[in-house]
């Protein structure tokens, strides 16, 4: 027996090796690479949905019970402080028939001058959302942030073991040298075993 006991005690090392890596890498750290086998065909169907406008079949991608916040900045407002309205949220439900809502809202204060950004959501969807064409964004980031300016990103912090997707264009016009650079993330949280839309944040050269 004695002659096994250095191959057990390998076997169990090797064992507590394997669940460490797994709980850390795929539940804790999600790396670029683990997220992005984890969430790409996900987001990629999110991302079509939202580029064809397909309301209801974007509401079966939406957390069901947390609902999706929208984010004009990259700076994730939760709650209204400081004369900051918190970003608004939409559940399963009102995505459904979020554009043939006429009805105008806050949706947060306008980067420089502070101004409330007021938007019916139809031309909200159209300033802050799919902007751009970004299923043909020339790069994406897993669980990486491509898109860096001036506007903090808190991301993370707000969706603390979320998966984020990054579509991002540099730039569309070289007079600008990268200053008119877009991005669209898409946030994703793990409920009951799946997957789920939590957040649509836009991100975008600020002052």
């Amino acid at each position: 027996m004695k002659k096994f006991a250095p191959i057990l005690v390998g076997c169990a090392a090797l064992i507590i090796l394997t669940v460490f890596f797994y709980l850390y890498f795929f539940q804790v750290k999600k790396l670029p690479f683990i997220a992005k086998l984890i969430i790409k065909s996900k987001a990629q169907a999110v991302l079509q949905a939202l580029k064809n406008k397909d309301m209801n079949k974007l509401a079966q991608y939406v957390h069901p019970e947390k609902g999706v916040r929208f984010s004009p900045y990259a700076f994730v407002e939760v709650a209204a402080e400081n004369d900051m309205p918190a970003n608004l949220v939409f559940n399963q439900e009102q995505i459904k028939t979020f554009l043939t809502l006429n009805e105008s809202s806050v949706w947060g204060t306008y980067d420089g001058s502070g101004e409330p950004m007021e938007f019916t959501p139809p031309d909200y969807y159209e300033a802050f959302v799919y902007d751009h064409d970004y299923l043909k964004a020339p790069k994406v980031g897993y669980n990486d942030i491509v898109g860096r300016g001036n506007t903090a990103n808190n991301s993370f912090k707000v969706y603390p073991g979320a998966i984020i997707v990054e579509y991002h264009f540099p730039g569309f016009d070289k007079k600008f040298e990268g200053m008119d650079w877009a991005s669209l993330r898409l946030v994703f949280e793990k409920f009951k075993g799946t997957w789920w839309l939590v957040g649509v944040i836009h991100a975008g050269w600020t002052i």
